[in-house]
């Protein structure tokens, strides 16, 4: 084959398979492979995912390539995308199995104030901004396509391992396309990919905890929980001290006082109440509780976030629970997902 021909014509069938037998291969060295799957032929649902993908098509340079990268995302050709802060990489199939990275720039400190200013006042949780759910004005801000989340052309770097010398190649438009799909389902994404965190723009006084829910969510192990970082244990509030119990003078003429004959049945009585209370589990999921599901996050051994992980909500949420006095009203979804984790647990 000449220099200046063409590479044979692969398949799309044949690609996924080629793609197929090397992400396998990835799989089994330890890479988490994350494909972008579509589910229909819409790529992003979502305000984010939408938002995202109308910022790119407002990029004229682009025209050219951006159709065939919707192409090839729509049938499955971004086999891995992994965003990360200030990066994204993926692998594309095409002809052969191309790497793809796309690096772009922090966002800048003083745009990141300015929407922080605009915003204050107006967002009470990470939720509602992730979901779009917050007021038009507050969107438009975060959203802006000059002043927003959204990366400008000059602070976006391209690169992929194709043989195509044009910097945006069809590989390339594919895996931006994909951030948008991705953004439907992790919004919060944005936000590690421009290096800010999305609870600086709650309201400091919406978002401080009641006095009832303060307690131990704020203590130094609720911070650790929350943050999913140590906290220097000599900066613990020490135990409260307990008064010794007063000891019994035994003279010859006293002897000391007997054990009430209940006393053996009512240590076994206890014990069986605990055998039982264990295999029920710490979280009664007819009753839940703050202190009920504080339990249980505690005995996974799992910090506030990842426990938001494993149930699909904010750690925001996780921390409002766990700070209730009482009964906690919860959705379905939250609920069957406490559910399952306590009977995995009691499984192992």
């Amino acid at each position: 084959m000449s220099f200046y021909s063409w590479r044979p014509y692969v398949s799309v069938a044949q690609r996924r398979a080629n793609a197929r037998k090397e992400m396998t291969k990835l799989a089994k060295k330890g890479k988490n492979i994350q494909p972008i799957e579509l589910d229909g032929r819409k790529i992003a649902t979502s305000y984010w995912g939408k938002a995202w993908c109308d910022h790119l098509e407002s990029f004229s340079d682009y025209d050219n390539r951006l159709p065939r990268g919707r192409t090839y995302v729509r049938n499955g050709s971004v086999c891995h995308l992994e965003v990360q802060t200030g990066r994204v990489e993926a692998l594309v199939s095409g002809s052969d199995l191309y790497k793809v990275v796309i690096e772009i720039a922090p966002l800048v400190r003083k745009t990141w104030d300015a929407i922080q200013a605009k915003c204050r006042g107006q967002i009470g949780s990470v939720l509602e901004l992730l979901q779009g759910r917050l007021s038009n004005h507050v969107m438009g801000v975060v959203s802006d396509r000059k002043e927003g989340l959204f990366p400008q052309k000059g602070e976006i770097e391209l690169k992929c391992s194709c043989p195509d010398g044009a910097v945006m190649c069809k590989h390339v438009a594919a895996v931006l396309y994909g951030v948008g799909s991705r953004l439907d389902h992790q919004p919060d994404l944005l936000f590690v990919l421009r290096g800010v965190d999305a609870a600086a723009l709650i309201s400091a006084d919406m978002a401080l905890p009641t006095a009832t829910a303060a307690g131990d969510a704020l203590a130094a192990g609720g911070l650790a929980d929350i943050f999913g970082v140590d906290i220097d244990p000599g900066d613990a509030p020490l135990p409260a001290k307990t008064k010794k119990p007063r000891k019994v003078a035994v003279t010859a003429k006293t002897s000391p006082p007997e054990a009430p004959p209940t006393a053996v049945p009512a240590t076994m009585k206890a014990k069986k109440a605990a055998a039982a209370k264990k295999a029920k589990g710490p979280f009664n999921p007819k009753a839940p509780t703050g202190a009920g599901i504080a339990r249980l996050r505690k005995l996974l051994r799992l910090t506030m976030a990842k426990f938001a992980a494993a149930l699909g909500v904010s750690a925001a949420s996780v921390q409002r629970w766990e700070g209730i006095k009482g009964p906690v009203s919860l959705q379905a979804r939250p609920l069957a997902a406490l559910v399952r984790l306590q009977d995995e647990h009691l499984r192992q």
